[in-house]
């Protein structure tokens, strides 16, 4: 368990009246302090981003003050580390200055002194997580474009929107369709945060057993219901110090609706069958693939958890509102597929490009992964190219092949998929392709197509 980054200073001394008089000393001055009898753990509970500074006695029993300082300076040579010490403790302090230690402060020495020296010491702190965070950011622009490929202005603005999340404490809302990419984002949220080096639990609600789905996230005590036999650690309190991904929020019933608003707010947790109140240092990522608002309308999502959860709401768009950005995702994941397949690579031909991009791409992402998989692969395709509203539409079949034979099936390909749409006449859909009725009759009779097979006897009457 890490030491939350609410607390400024952890105060660490032995002498129970001195840790007593100095913790009092910086708490009426503001500042949150953690006052401890041991060094004991105390590296082992700090991150690198966590923005407090350590003040220690060097004489104390078990781990002493130098060996803290080494510990934690061997994990973040940055940290600010004051040192008390005694009269003859001087010389050893002076070896700690030599080695890394911010200050030291000689016994006994004014309250002015060590608040002083503190408030220096927090403002550097502050000045190296800055620039800590300004080189990260650089880096992560360029780890974020890896992750979330494509430069439609609504990818660069949703990248822009995690890079600025994700340094918050604010939980998040994903919003997006099936296989967008929501627990993509939800990791990228997660590895740029000041939390990637604690855990990340992702779990799916919509695929938990409505008997089992408290227990899993709320963890339970023995005998809390029949089967119950040992104690179990829920999701939530496992993902302390770390982030939680909950997918498919919809699914959740209106109680374990409650349950998890008052976690929101309150940031305890209570195992079922016990009464002890868990501190939780996490942050919660929700993600639905639908309109929540409306939900809470209907009466099937609470409104007061929507509005908790929708105050920092991310939208991923779908890909067929993405425009190029497909074809730049279909050649990215056909290269990672051929590399693991030890295979060519193979670029995409100009009818196929198209094909493409008329494609609606009703599974997003995750479609279009499994499609440059099989193109990879040398396998034909047939993409299912259902409208956005989810009514059928003509199969897209991506071929290899000469030109000739890519324009050929290109063509066949517009053609079926406009005789899918509602035509009332053989003219209104030459009219939609752009061509005289003659030569709309010649390439249906070429393609082996026929307009009476969707719309029922063809009307030459207009």
């Amino acid at each position: 368990m890490t030491i939350d980054n609410r607390i400024e200073v952890v105060l660490i001394d032995d002498d129970p009246h001195l840790r007593q008089a100095l913790s009092q000393t910086l708490d009426l001055a503001g500042l949150k302090v953690l006052p401890l009898a041991e060094a004991k753990g105390v590296a082992g509970q700090l991150s690198r981003d966590w923005p407090g500074v350590v003040v220690s006695d060097i004489r104390m029993p078990g781990i002493d003050g130098l060996e803290l300082l080494s510990e934690l300076h061997a994990q973040d040579p940055e940290l600010p580390v004051l040192l008390i010490t005694g009269h003859g403790d001087v010389p050893l302090a002076v070896q700690a200055m030599r080695s890394g230690a911010y200050d030291f402060l000689e016994k006994p020495f004014p309250s002015d002194h060590l608040l002083d020296s503190v408030r220096r010491a927090l403002a550097l702190r502050r000045l190296v997580l800055d620039n800590r965070s300004l080189r990260l950011a650089l880096s992560d622009r360029h780890e974020l474009s890896a992750r979330l490929v494509g430069q439609s202005p609504s990818m660069l603005r949703l990248r822009e929107q995690i890079g600025a999340l994700a340094a918050t404490r604010a939980d998040v809302l994903i919003l997006g369709e099936t296989g967008a990419g929501k627990e993509v984002v939800a990791r990228a949220l997660h590895d740029l945060s000041g939390r990637r080096n604690g855990p990340f639990v992702a779990i799916n609600a919509g695929a938990l057993a409505e008997s089992v789905v408290e227990s899993e996230l709320f963890g339970h005590e023995p005998g809390a219901f029949t089967g119950a036999q040992k104690r179990r650690i829920g999701k939530f309190e496992f993902a302390n110090g770390g982030t939680l991904f909950l997918d498919e929020i919809e699914s959740m019933s209106l109680d374990v609706q409650v349950k998890l608003l008052r976690l929101l707010q309150e940031r305890v947790v209570e195992r079922l069958g016990g009464n002890q109140q868990i501190p939780l240092d996490i942050r919660v990522i929700a993600a639905t693939k639908e309109d929540l608002r409306q939900a809470a309308d209907q009466g099937r999502f609470r409104a007061d958890l929507y509005y908790r959860l929708n105050v920092a709401p991310l939208r991923i768009p779908p890909l067929r509102e993405r425009g190029e950005d497909a074809l730049m995702l279909f050649q990215h994941f056909a290269d990672e597929a051929s590399a693991r397949h030890g295979l060519p690579p193979h670029e995409l031909q100009p009818a196929q490009r198209a094909l493409l991009l008329r494609h609606s791409w009703p599974g997003n992402v995750r479609e279009l992964q499994n499609a440059a998989e099989r193109f990879a692969l040398g396998l034909e395709l047939a993409l299912d190219n259902s409208a956005p509203d989810g009514s059928p539409g003509a199969p897209i079949e991506l071929v290899s092949g000469g030109l000739s034979e890519q324009v050929e099936n290109f063509e066949k390909t517009l053609i079926a998929a406009e005789l899918a749409r509602p035509h009332g006449s053989v003219r209104s859909l030459a009219e939609a392709l752009g061509i005289p009725r003659k030569t709309l009759h010649d390439k249906l009779r070429k393609h082996g197509l026929n307009f009476g097979d969707s719309h029922g006897p063809a009307d030459e009457s207009d």
